[in-house]
C-alpha cells in the first residue's frame, strides 16, 4: 500500500474513532478532545456466543492463524523436515490428553516453536475444543487472556472485564498453544488458573526463572537433534548430499552447537552460497575457454559434476568460529532487496513490515520474496502475522549493518496507514510490534515530533484493535515525546487518554493521577471542552462505585493451583451420544442422586441448629420473607454471654431472677442502622443503653417520668402438655421463638407485609386471654 500522493502534512492524519465495551463500560475513542468512558446501556452489551468446533477456525486479533512456529525455515512449513521428534511429540501428546499443561525450555534456536506447530497439528481430537494457537511475541498476560476469548468466542469490540472473563473461559476446553510466552512468575500462574479445564503448551525465552513449587506447569526440555538427525537436516535444506569435507565440518559444528537445529539451518545456508561460488568459477571457466579458446586441450574431466566437486574443494569452508556466529556473513550474500529489509529490520529492533509496506518505506517492490529469502537463510522467523529476526541475528548484526536512512519516514508513512479507512484492526493488531518498533527508532534518533505524530494517530487504533499493551507504551512513548518538544497540548492529551486507558484496566488510582495532570494542564491552556472531558471521568472515578462496576468484580481471580483433570474424561463425563438411552438413564439417576443428598443433607443441617423441640417451619414468625426487602440470610445477632440471658433451650437461668408474667417485645437495632432485630424472649427488655443481643433481663418499675410499657396478656399453653414453640415448664414465663426482621404496614401497625406478626401484636396462631 503506497503513501498517499501530494505534500504530506500533519493534517492528512485521520485519527481512528470508534466505540468498543470493556467489561460495564462503553468506551469512546478518537474524540477530538480524548477517549470518554461511561456506563455501557444494558441493551449496547454484547452477548458473546461460543465458537463451535464445526465452526471454522478463529484465531485471535492479529493473531497467527495456524502457523504458530515459522512459517519457513526451507521453503515452507511442508517442506521443512521435522528429525528426530517422534518421542517428544508422542509424549507430550500422551501429557496433554491427561489435562497437563507443559512448558517447553531449552537454548535459543532449539527447535521449540517447530516442536510446538506440529504438536498441534496432532493434537486436534484431544480435547471438545480442539486447539487454539496463540502468538505470546510482546503480548501482556491480559493480551493473551483475551486472545484466548477472542479465538474461542464471537463478540468483536468487547473486552470482557476479569470476572467476566473468568465466567466465559471456564466453559472452554480446549489445547491452548501459545508460542514465545514473556508473562512469567505469578502472572503466567493467572493465565493459566483462569482457564482451569485447559491444557496449555506453551514456549517461553532460555533465559525465563524456574517454575514455583506448587505450579501447574511442568518443564519439558527441548534438546538438540542428534548427530544424524542434523547431517541428515543439512543435506536436505543444502539441496544435496553433502560430500565428506563437508560432513566433517558439519560434525564440528554439531559438537560445538550441541545439536541445535537453527545452527544447522544457517549451516544449509553457508553451503548454498558456497555453491553460488563455486557455480561462478565454473562459468568463468567455460567463458574462457569459449572466447578465447585454449592452446592446449585442458586436463579435466569430461563429468561435469566431477569437474564442479574439484572447483567445489578450492572454495574453502567456513571456519567453525564463523559457523557458530553466521549472521554477518549469511547478511553479505543475500541479494540487495533481501540485504534492505535486513536493515530496515534492524533499525527498527528485529521487527519486520508485512510485504506490503516496504514498498512506501524502502522500494523493495518484491518484498514477499526478500522476507523468504532471510527465512531460508535462517535470519529470520515468522510470528505472529509478521516477521522478526531470529535469537542473536540483532546483537550480531547492528554493529555492522547501520541504519542509513532506512526509517526515514517511517513514522509518517504509519501514521497514515494506521487511520486510513480501508485498514482493518485485524491488520493493525498484526503490525503492532512494527509499530513500536517506529516510535522506539525514532526516540533514538531524536525524532521526537515525529514520534509525537504516530503515537496520536496509534494510540486510539491499538485500542480499538484491542491491542492493548501496545497501546499503553504507545501512549507513554508520546508523553515522552511531548515533554520533549515542550507541547503542553499534547502532553494533556497523552495525560487524559492514559488516565482512561488506566479506568478500563481498572487503576482508579493511576487514572485519578493522571486525569487531574491532564485537568491541570488543560485549565492553564485555556481549553475548556478538554478540562469538562477529564472532569467528567473523574467524577465518574469518584461516584462511589455507583457508576462503575462494583470492585469485587474486577477483582482478578485467586491465583491458585488447579485440579489436573484429564480433559477428555472428567469435564465432559456426562455427556452423551445422541440417541444413548442408557447413558441419558445414567445421567439422570446421577444427578437425582446428587439432588437427594443435598436435600438429605440440608434436613440434616436444619434439624441439628434448630434443636429437637423447636419447628420453626410452622411459626408464621420464622418466614424468611420478611417484608423489608432485604436477603434472609442475613447474619443474626449472636447473645453475649451475660448472666441473665436466657439458655437456648427455653429454661430460666439458675442465675437470673424470676421473671414476671408481663412481656415486652422490643425490637432491638443493630450496629448496622436501619435493620431490626426482635428480642429472642418474651420477658421484659433492658433499657436502651444496655447490650442488643441480650435475650432476657429483669422487669424493673416505671422510673419516674417514664411511661409505662404496655402490657400484653400471657400466652396459655395448647391443651395437651405438650408445650407451644419456644415455651416452658413450670411456671417460668414462656418465650416466644425470635423472629426475622419484618416492617410493619402503615395501615395496619401489627401486621407485617408478608403476614407474620410483630413484635406489637399477638401471635395468631396461639390462644389470647383477656387480661
Amino acid at each position: 500500500m503506497g503513501q498517499p500522493s501530494g505534500e504530506f502534512r500533519q493534517e492528512a492524519v485521520r485519527t481512528r474513532g470508534g466505540e468498543l465495551v470493556s467489561g460495564a463500560l462503553l468506551v469512546t475513542v478518537g474524540t477530538p478532545d480524548g477517549s470518554e468512558v461511561r456506563p455501557c446501556p444494558d441493551e449496547w452489551r454484547p452477548r458473546p456466543r461460543r465458537i463451535g468446533r464445526t465452526e471454522p477456525a478463529r484465531g485471535p486479533v492479529g493473531g497467527p492463524g495456524r502457523a504458530v512456529g515459522p512459517l519457513a525455515l526451507g521453503a515452507g512449513p511442508a517442506d521443512l523436515p521435522l528429525l528426530d521428534r517422534e518421542a517428544d511429540i508422542a509424549h507430550l501428546l500422551g501429557l496433554l490428553a491427561e489435562g497437563r499443561s507443559i512448558r517447553l525450555v531449552g537454548q535459543a534456536g532449539s527447535g521449540r516453536s517447530a516442536l510446538l506447530s506440529a504438536v498441534a497439528e496432532a493434537a486436534g481430537d484431544l480435547a471438545p475444543g480442539g486447539v487454539v494457537q496463540l502468538c505470546g511475541h510482546r503480548r501482556t498476560g491480559d493480551d493473551l487472556l483475551q486472545d484466548l476469548f477472542a479465538a474461542t468466542h464471537q463478540a468483536p469490540g468487547f473486552r470482557p472485564d476479569p470476572g467476566q472473563l473468568a465466567e466465559h473461559l471456564a466453559r472452554v476446553g480446549a489445547i491452548v498453544v501459545v508460542d514465545e510466552v514473556e508473562p512469567v512468575g505469578a502472572k503466567l500462574e493467572h493465565l493459566l488458573a483462569a482457564a482451569p479445564d485447559c491444557a496449555f503448551l506453551i514456549s517461553v525465552a532460555p533465559d525465563s526463572p524456574p517454575l514455583p513449587a506448587d505450579s501447574r506447569l511442568r518443564d519439558h526440555l527441548v534438546a538438540g537433534l542428534s548427530r544424524s538427525a542434523c547431517l541428515a537436516l543439512t543435506a536436505r535444506l543444502a539441496g544435496r548430499p553433502l560430500d565428506a569435507a563437508e560432513k566433517a565440518w558439519a560434525v564440528d559444528l554439531w559438537f560445538e552447537s550441541e545439536g541445535l537445529p537453527l545452527r544447522f539451518v544457517q549451516a544449509a545456508a553457508l553451503l548454498r552460497q558456497r555453491d553460488v561460488a563455486v557455480d561462478a568459477l565454473v562459468a568463468a571457466e567455460e567463458d574462457r575457454l569459449g572466447v578465447f579458446g585454449a592452446v592446449e586441450e585442458p586436463d579435466r574431466h569430461p563429468d561435469p559434476a566431477v569437474r564442479e566437486s574439484e572447483l567445489r574443494g578450492t572454495v574453502p569452508l567456513p571456519s567453525v568460529a564463523e559457523s557458530a556466529s553466521p549472521a554477518v556473513r549469511l547478511a553479505e550474500g543475500l541479494s540487495e532487496p533481501a540485504q534492505a529489509v535486513l536493515r530496515l529490520a534492524v533499525a527498527l529492533g528485529g521487527e519486520c513490515p508485512t510485504a506490503p509496506h516496504l514498498p512506501a518505506l524502502i522500494d523493495v517492490g518484491q518484498g514477499e520474496s526478500a522476507l523468504h529469502e532471510l527465512a531460508d537463510a535462517g535470519l529470520a522467523v515468522s510470528i505472529g502475522g509478521h516477521h522478526r529476526l531470529t535469537a542473536g541475528a540483532l546483537d550480531l548484526l547492528a554493529p555492522h549493518w547501520p541504519a542509513r536512512g532506512s526509517i526515514d519516514g517511517a513514522a509518517q508513512h504509519f501514521a497514515w496507514w494506521v487511520g486510513h479507512s480501508s485498514v482493518s484492526t485485524e491488520q493493525i493488531a498484526a503490525e503492532a510490534e512494527v509499530v513500536i518498533g517506529v516510535l522506539l527508532a525514532d526516540r533514538t534518533a531524536g525524532r521526537h515530533a515525529a514520534v509525537l505524530r504516530l503515537a496520536r494517530a496509534a494510540g486510539p487504533a491499538l485500542a480499538l484493535a484491542l491491542r492493548w499493551g501496545a497501546w499503553e507504551r504507545a501512549l507513554l512513548l508520546g508523553l515522552e515525546a511531548a515533554r520533549n518538544t515542550g507541547s503542553r497540548a499534547d502532553e494533556a492529551w497523552f495525560h487524559h487518554e492514559l488516565g482512561v486507558y488506566a479506568i478500563c484496566v481498572r487503576e482508579p488510582g493511576r487514572a485519578v493521577a493522571e486525569l487531574e495532570s491532564a485537568l491541570t494542564l488543560r485549565a492553564a491552556l485555556g481549553e475548556p471542552r478538554g478540562a469538562a472531558g477529564a472532569r467528567r471521568m473523574l467524577d465518574l472515578l469518584r461516584a462511589d462505585g455507583r457508576q462503575l462496576p462494583a470492585t469485587e468484580s474486577t477483582a482478578p481471580p485467586p491465583v491458585r493451583r488447579p485440579v489436573i483433570r484429564a480433559i477428555a474424561q472428567v469435564p465432559w463425563r456426562f455427556k452423551t451420544t445422541p440417541g444413548t438411552a442408557g447413558g441419558t438413564r445414567r445421567t439422570v439417576i446421577a444427578a437425582s442422586a446428587a439432588v437427594l443428598a443435598l436435600g438429605v443433607l440440608g434436613t440434616a443441617v436444619g434439624l441439628s441448629v434448630a434443636g429437637p423441640d423447636e419447628h420453626r417451619g410452622s411459626d408464621p414468625r420464622s418466614s424468611t420473607d420478611d417484608g423489608t426487602g432485604l436477603p434472609a440470610s442475613l447474619p443474626t445477632p449472636r447473645p453475649s454471654p451475660s448472666p441473665t440471658a436466657t439458655p437456648s433451650d427455653g429454661t430460666q437461668s439458675p442465675e437470673a431472677p424470676p421473671a414476671q408474667d408481663t412481656a415486652e417485645p422490643e425490637a432491638s437495632e443493630s450496629s448496622s442502622g436501619p435493620s431490626r432485630s426482635p428480642s429472642a424472649s418474651g420477658s421484659a427488655s433492658k433499657k436502651a443503653g444496655k447490650s442488643p443481643t441480650a435475650t432476657a433481663t429483669t422487669s424493673q418499675p416505671p422510673s419516674p417520668g417514664r411511661p409505662e410499657s404496655p402490657v400484653l396478656p400471657p400466652v396459655q399453653p395448647p391443651p395437651g402438655g405438650g408445650g407451644s414453640a419456644g415455651g416452658q415448664s413450670g411456671g417460668s414465663t414462656p418465650t416466644a421463638p425470635a423472629p426475622t426482621t419484618t416492617s410493619a404496614s402503615p395501615s395496619e401497625p401489627g401486621v407485617s407485609p408478608s403476614g407474620s406478626a410483630t413484635p406489637g401484636s399477638p401471635s395468631p396462631t396461639a390462644p389470647v386471654t383477656p387480661s
